[in-house]
Formats: structure tokens, C-alpha cells, sequence
């Protein structure tokens, strides 16, 4: 049935190159071969036709500004009187806090494992935008109407089909945006973690200050009929900057580089925050939610398992995920994902690891890292902190 799902700049992506898969029956771009280019991919276990395109496409965002369409992403409106408070429960962050903030908030199940990992943003007092993975929006709908209190007066609508996502990525990407709106988006004036509504050329759009491949970026969550009007503004204004288009293989491994969990990978129902890393995220001391009694528990002890990242000390070999993690040479777990870092020079993944005495620091800083590549053992180093940019200097430019 492809092309089924389509976003308003499919036909601009298609014309310049686009290799598109599909997820949830959404053609999103892959990479971009250039206008003309050869678009299908050559599938094999080392570097891939598109590696280089690849590359070209991180080191565009990584030094300059690029356009992801993101459109497939699951939105959810969540709205009414009591919504607010339905949110509270259900998220394991404080998502209570004043109308124009946005929170990474993860949803769990009464084992402390995630049900969901997606971004809420408080529209109004009563109005929450959510936005979720492409393959997630129903699934998260039914999460949410699922455990609503008895009673509650809360609406959930999947408005997912009404809003495409352009994001913006990138050292230059306030230099671009300037040029369409008369938004201040200096730091001061437009922190980390805000989002408004805000004009974009001819169109208008909700700018949300979050990013997923480590760098100075806005999302873009525009109505469908602005989004193609919209990014054209974008590549008329920004071609002295540099401006490219960017695909999923570019997101997937900037986003491993900085060492960002993704929902079904690293983020399962059997796998709590304090195995992934990420009690940060979660407000522990929220006195009512969904699971915070097992999530304390977890995290009273030494946990059995940890999310990890690992790069490769080779920066020839490819990893692609499932490849078995050993320390002092006996399997200790696996790559959950991987992908060529083209920043760091070599492969790198997120792994989950266990042992039975507990995964505490020193247990990670220790011992001798490897991980089995068909059959080959390759030298590997666990980083406790993001390989790339371990401070966020680059998120709050």
C-alpha cells in the first residue's frame, strides 16, 4: 500500500532525493540522496551506499542547521478540567507546571516499567499537548483513558493526522528561524524546555525548544496546511547558512551518541528508570503516581540491570543492534541499539547489562569491555556520562 501515509513535504523531500521507509504506514525520509540521486538502499552488514550521505547529514547538523520532518509523530490532545490532574498521576514528572512548559515524561506500569516515553506540553490550564512516537499514539491513548479516574473529566483526541513536525537542529537553527518570525528566541527569552505559539513566515506554529540529536533546536509543530508554505520559508532564508534536509539514520545516530533512550528499545514495560539511567526524569517525590512505590523500591538498591552507553575503540566495524556485550571476556548482556556515530568516529550503542551481584558504578568503570560482531570480539569502552557533548553545553546555546 505505499505511499500511505504522507506528510504535506513529501513531494518537496521526493524531489530532492528522499530514500523513505515506513513506520505505522508513514513514508518518512531515511537519507537524502540529492536531487536525481539513486534512492534504493544496497542492504548488507558493513557500510551501506548511504553511509555517506549520512555522515553529510550530521556533520550539516552537528556544524550548521538542518530540517527533520518529523510529521509522523503521534500527537494527542489532552484536555478538560480534570486533565491536569489525570496527567499528574499517569507521568512520573511534575507535568503540573505553568501553561508554555515542556517536559520529557515517561508513563508507567505498576512494576515501575515504562509504558510510554513521550514530550507533554502544557498548552492552558486545562490543554496538554502530547507527542509521542510514530507507532505509539494509540497505544498511549488507551494507557491514558485506561487508568483516568472514575469519573474524571478529561478528553483524549489523537490529533495526529492535523499537525506536521519540521525540526530545526543545529548551532545555526535560531540564526534561521530569526529570519521568519520576530520571535525573540535568544536563551533569556526563550529557555530550554518552553514552547509558545509563535509566527513562521506566512503560517504560525507551536516552537518547542527540545531536541533529540543533542543540539540547539526547535520543533516545529505546525498545522498541515502551513507546514509545506513553511518549510520552503525555511530553505529560502537559510541557504547562506547551510540549511540541509536530515533523515531518521542521521536522528538515529546523533541520538546514540548523546546516549538518549528510545521507547521499545532501551524503554520497555520491563525496564524501570532506575535500570535506564533516567531517575533525573522522574519527580520521586510526587506524592500520587502510577508506580512511584515501585520505582522507590528500585531505587533503595543496587540495580541488576543497566542502560549503558558503548562505542567501539575501532572505527571500522558497524554495529546494528542485538550484538552481545562481554566484560572480562563472559556475556553480560546486549546492544539494544547501535548505529555509526559519525561525530565520534566509530560505532556506538546503548546496551542493556546484568549482574547478579548488582550493576553499580564500579561494576561499569572496570573491567575489560567487549562486544561479539559475528563472531569478533572488538574492544569497547563503557562511558558513565554521553560520549558526545557529556555537559549539554550544546542543548542551551
Amino acid at each position: 500500500a505505499r505511499p500511505l501515509r504522507r506528510s504535506p513535504v513529501y513531494p518537496l523531500l521526493k524531489a530532492k532525493g528522499a530514500a523513505f521507509g515506513s513506520r505505522l504506514g508513514w513514508e518518512r525520509a531515511n537519507w537524502f540522496a540529492g536531487a536525481g540521486g539513486r534512492t534504493v538502499t544496497d542492504y548488507g552488514f558493513g557500510r551501506q551506499n548511504w553511509h555517506g550521505a549520512v555522515a553529510a547529514e550530521v556533520r550539516a547538523t552537528r556544524e550548521r542547521v538542518a530540517v527533520f520532518d518529523q510529521t509522523s509523530f503521534g500527537k494527542l490532545l489532552v484536555q478538560g478540567r480534570d486533565a491536569a490532574r489525570a496527567l499528574y498521576r499517569l507521568c512520573g514528572a511534575r507535568v503540573d507546571g505553568a501553561p508554555g512548559l515542556s517536559f520529557d515524561a515517561g508513563m508507567f506500569n505498576p512494576r515501575g516499567g515504562y509504558e510510554s516515553d513521550l514530550t507533554v506540553l502544557r498548552l492552558d490550564r486545562d490543554r496538554f499537548l502530547l507527542v509521542t512516537g510514530s507507532a505509539q499514539a494509540e497505544r498511549d491513548r488507551d494507557w491514558i483513558t485506561r487508568n483516568l479516574p472514575e469519573g474524571a473529566h478529561v478528553c483524549v483526541t489523537d490529533v495526529t493526522s492535523a499537525w506536521a513536525v519540521l525540526s530545526v537542529m543545529g548551532p545555526q537553527s535560531r540564526a534561521l528561524l530569526s529570519r521568519i518570525t520576530p520571535e525573540d528566541l535568544s536563551g533569556e527569552a526563550f529557555p530550554f524546555a518552553t514552547h509558545r505559539q509563535i509566527d513562521l513566515g506566512y503560517g504560525t506554529g507551536i516552537a518547542n525548544r527540545m531536541t533529540y540529536v543533542g543540539e540547539l533546536g526547535w520543533e516545529l509543530i505546525v498545522p498541515t496546511e502551513f507546514a509545506a508554505g513553511i518549510y520552503e520559508a525555511l530553505f529560502d532564508s537559510g541557504a547562506d547558512l547551510g540549511v540541509t534536509d536530515a533523515g531518521y539514520y542521521a536522528l538515529e545516530s546523533m541520538r546514540l551518541e548523546k546516549g538518549f533512550r528510545a521507547w521499545s528499545r532501551e524503554l520497555t514495560p520491563d525496564i524501570t528508570p532506575v535500570e535506564a539511567g533516567l531517575m533525573f526524569a522522574v519527580a520521586a517525590d510526587k506524592p500520587d503516581f502510577i508506580s512511584r512505590e515501585a520505582i522507590l523500591a528500585a531505587a533503595s538498591g543496587t540495580p541488576r540491570r543497566r542502560i549503558v552507553q558503548l562505542t567501539l575503540d575501532d572505527g571500522g566495524p558497524m554495529l546494528w543492534g542485538g550484538e552481545a556485550v562481554l566484560r572480562e571476556g563472559l556475556p553480560v548482556g546486549e546492544l539494544r541499539s547501535a548505529a555509526y556515530g559519525h561525530t565520534l568516529g566509530r560505532s556506538v550503542g546503548l546496551a542493556l547489562v546484568a549482574d547478579g551481584a548488582g550493576v553499580s558504578r564500579d561494576f561499569l568503570a572496570t573491567g575489560r569491555w567487549e562486544v561479539d560482531l559475528a563472531g569478533t570480539r572488538h574492544a569497547a569502552t563503557l562511558h558513565l556520562t554521553a560520549a558526545y557533548d557529556p555537559k549539554a553545553e550544546r542543548v542551551r546555546l
